[in-house]
């Protein structure tokens, strides 16, 4: 299972990776993409082995908002489970993030338990 973290920031795509890394998944199922263009191209090549992708919202040339509607209008990532990592948590902002189609969503800053709780909410084991 293959997992995407899409985050402008080298620094939390590393601290992302980190903890996912300490909650038993494999370095080498760990996909990093820079906005959400990148994380489009990405998404194509892996299209069967993606099942979580891990969201900023706030990247350049595609922000995570528009990546999330963009892989919600197409049905073959229907199972792909996406969880916005954002420093946006203005209850408008969740909401319209929840109604687009992600499927939980994390403030930053975040700990360990929170992204395991998270994960473990969607029935995903760690």
């Amino acid at each position: 299972m293959k997992v995407m973290i899409v985050d402008d920031s080298l620094s939390m795509r590393k601290i992302i990776g980190n903890v996912l890394k300490q909650l038993g998944f494999q370095a080498e199922d760990l996909i990093e993409a820079t906005d959400g263009e990148d994380a489009w191209q990405k998404l194509q090549q892996h299209k069967d082995d993606v099942k979580i992708i891990f969201l900023d919202w706030n990247m350049p040339k595609m922000n995570g908002y528009d990546f999330l509607r963009l892989v919600r209008k197409h049905p073959e990532f229907n199972d792909v489970k996406i969880i916005m990592v954002t420093t946006e948590t203005a209850k408008p902002k969740v909401i319209e993030a929840l109604k687009a189609g992600a499927n939980n969503y994390i403030a930053k800053p975040f700990s360990k338990d929170v992204l395991k709780q998270k994960l473990e909410k969607l029935n995903i084991r760690v």
